[in-house]
């Protein structure tokens, strides 16, 4: 009978090879369904393989976890048999993953390091408790034991450290940097776990780095998000150059890989042919083992020459070739993101980092990519025109999660960008689709809800629907737990009052404002800390304390340019200060300060801050007798004041205006109790992209949190005309 199986075996995996699975399940099935027995280990083979081949290309999650639970029970009678043991714990927990079986996971995974502490020996025992450990550790998280979570992947780690396996030791010190990350409890923590893979990382050899694509990715990755959360931008952005590089250079690997991958289908297209001349046919075959060898060398691996044995972590959806940036050796085969996610992360960084610096046209081609490549993605796990979050495969909810949460990040660079050039009706289209986006998936999508009043508050702060903006932004820091950006919105809405210009409005924005600059520097970083000094400091400015005003802004004005690089917060930090010279006639700093800010205005093409900056300029000119500078001042400040009130009469003629910024949130579509439940009983559901996730590490829930990946850009539309 054992050739019989190893016959079946062969065939299924013709049939796999070309792509017919149906065909190979059934044939490993009747294996398991044949009225003669097989030996207990010959049926546990066939229905690993079977649960293998449904993970890798089927949703059927459920079908594979049978297979692997009888496979559980026929190897209870079985004495021996590790690897084959380890192999189904591994495989069972997935599917318990999948589904969202925490529990069942979390007890299945501990039976798993029991049998490893008791059975396994040498390296394959330990990599087996490296795998136990890495999927532990993200049940726990799902569960928000995060301190649990650091327990586990530490044991994993000096498991790692143990073998002498520094790309082993990598992965699970950026796993737990991940964690802190997420957390944050103690700085001190996150800067010694930022330390030690620094440490790591150096430790590896040179040629193992070029191979080590993933793990440099997610490293890299981690540091950014870190240096955003201290507001080390300068750092940060050096980071992002080195994976914008990096990224560059796979994709042309990858194409090349492609076009090789061309050739030789039609070369084994020709082989095909029965009729080949010897001397032909050995030509091709030559030519097979070259384009075989250039191919493999273009797709690299870290880990090439070991078997992987699981299917992809985030399996489901069939892999272009090379589309897999692998953290860990084989039985952990761990995966962060799909290569496209990583890839689309990377572009919204570069995004993050060059939009404050106005390099809107390049800003604009990685949106647009980014956009298009997401798109494609979702399509793949089932999100099409019209679908919602129950519609999706519960299995490809956690994945699809990922994707919408960097679509929305890319709607509101996008939003972001756009508002600062006035141009106010793409603006409306892209929040309106993340409104869309939000009414579809409301559960998977909850923490976008303080983001997109807080976008709805910067469209109308922008075309001076002053009030209205106010109201958005008090309602964006109502829908976060985040004390951070409960302040940014709470600083948004103060500058909001202030331009209203009435008494009432500067009191409303003292309460605003008053209690969040009396900690700002309990905050992580100085992102806080600048924009409440700028919106103090124009409060005083409007209340004629023009001395105090001054120093405020002063010091704000040094804090954002040596740290945060926003040249739009800096313009409007000059235009202020330009006016606040002026008032006190020192006509000579005004002058040179007023020119700055007109200088970076221009260059991210804001005009309403260039009408600001013009309208000091013309005062000034006028103070100091200089009728040729006032008189020629005077008519571009026109120019700019007229094509600005055209924009602005276009938003508000559009159809769109009137329900952005209504002073309501957006109703949506709630789901009802068994359709939430649908929608959020797994771990694929509980996406928060303040930090994305890690290999299982799941953020525990989809919290009411604004946290997010990027900073919130301080100088996004803060100001309007400042009198």
């Amino acid at each position: 009978m054992d050739g019989v199986a190893e016959g079946l075996w062969e065939l299924a995996d013709l049939h796999e090879k070309n792509g017919e699975i149906a065909k190979s399940v059934k044939c490993l099935e009747a294996i398991c369904q044949s009225t003669v027995s097989f030996l207990p280990v010959i049926e546990v083979k066939t229905r690993l393989r079977i649960a293998t081949m449904l993970l890798k290309h089927s949703h059927n999650v459920n079908y594979a976890k049978s297979h692997l639970e009888r496979s559980q029970l026929l190897l209870k009678s079985i004495p021996s048999c590790f690897e084959l043991k380890c192999r189904a714990f591994s495989l069972l927990s997935q599917c318990y993953h999948l589904v969202g079986a925490v529990s069942s996971q979390k007890q299945l995974l501990n039976k798993g390091l029991e049998l490893t502490a008791e059975f396994g020996e040498g390296f394959s025992g330990k990599l087996w408790s490296c795998n136990f450990n890495s999927q532990l550790a993200n049940a726990l998280i799902i569960e928000g034991d995060y301190q649990g979570s650091v327990s586990t992947l530490e044991q994993g780690y000096v498991c790692a450290t143990d073998m002498y396996y520094p790309e082993l030791q990598m992965f699970f010190a950026t796993s737990v940097l991940h964690v802190h990350l997420m957390q944050w409890d103690d700085g001190s923590l996150v800067e010694a776990a930022v330390s030690r893979c620094n440490d790591i990382w150096e430790s590896i050899d040179a040629d193992k780095k070029q191979q080590c694509l993933g793990l440099f990715f997610y490293n890299e990755l981690l540091h950014i998000f870190y240096l955003l959360r201290i507001c080390d931008y300068k750092n940060a952005g050096q980071h992002v150059d080195k994976l914008d590089a990096a990224m560059k250079t796979d994709l042309q690997k990858m194409q090349q890989a492609r076009e090789l991958t061309k050739e030789l289908t039609i070369v084994n297209e020709g082989l095909s042919q029965s009729d080949l001349p010897h001397r032909d046919r050995a030509k091709l075959s030559a030519r097979r083992s070259q384009l075989e060898e250039e191919i493999s060398n273009s797709i690299g691996s870290s880990f090439n020459g070991q078997e992987g044995l699981e299917p992809a972590y985030f399996g489901n959806v069939k892999r272009e070739l090379g589309d897999k940036l692998e953290l860990a050796p084989p039985p952990i085969d761990g995966e962060w993101l799909p290569k496209s996610a990583i890839y689309s992360l990377v572009d919204l960084m570069f995004v993050v980092f060059s939009r404050p610096k106005g390099l809107f046209k390049e800003c604009g081609k990685r949106i647009q990519s980014g956009l298009k490549t997401i798109r494609a993605e979702l399509v793949k796990y089932g999100i099409a025109d019209g679908t919602t979050e129950v519609d999706l495969q519960h299995s490809a909810i956690w994945m699809a999660g990922v994707y919408l949460m960097i679509l929305m990040q890319f709607l509101e660079n996008k939003i972001a960008m756009e508002l600062t050039r006035s141009e106010f009706g793409v603006a409306q289209e892209a929040l309106l689709e993340m409104k869309g986006w939000f009414n579809r998936y409301p559960t998977i999508l909850q923490a976008c809800e303080s983001i997109i009043e807080m976008l709805r508050g910067q469209y109308a702060h922008c075309v001076a629907c002053y009030d209205e903006a106010a109201f958005h932004f008090v309602e964006a820091a109502k829908l976060t737990e985040s004390k951070s950006a409960q302040a940014i919105c709470h600083i948004y809405a103060s500058v909001s009052y202030i331009c209203i210009g009435d008494p009432d409005s500067y009191a409303k924005a003292l309460e605003l404002i008053g209690p969040v600059y009396k900690v700002i520097d309990s905050f992580v970083g100085v992102r806080e800390k600048t924009a409440a000094l700028f919106a103090y400091g124009f409060l005083l400015m409007r209340q004629e304390n023009l001395q105090e005003a001054r120093v405020r802004l002063a010091s704000g004005l040094q804090t954002t340019h040596t740290t945060l690089g926003n040249l739009q917060l800096v313009s409007q930090y000059l235009t202020v200060l330009g006016h606040l010279a002026l008032a006190l006639h020192d006509t000579g700093q005004a002058r040179e300060i007023l020119r700055s800010g007109l200088t970076l205005a221009k260059k991210l093409y804001d005009i309403p801050t260039q009408i600001w900056v013009l309208s000091n300029l013309t005062a000034l000119y006028e103070q100091v007798g200089e009728k040729a500078n006032e008189t020629e001042n005077r008519e571009y400040e026109k120019k700019k004041a007229d094509e600005l009130e055209k924009r602005l009469a276009n938003a508000h003629a559009s159809a769109h205006h009137p329900q952005l910024i209504e002073k309501a949130k957006f109703q949506v579509q709630r789901l009802n109790e068994v359709d939430i439940k649908r929608a959020i009983a797994g771990p694929s559901m509980k996406v928060d992209l303040d930090i994305p996730e890690s290999v299982g590490l799941s953020s525990p829930a989809p919290a009411p949190s604004s946290r997010r990946l990027m900073d919130v850009d301080i100088g996004r539309r803060v100001t309007r005309r400042g009198g």
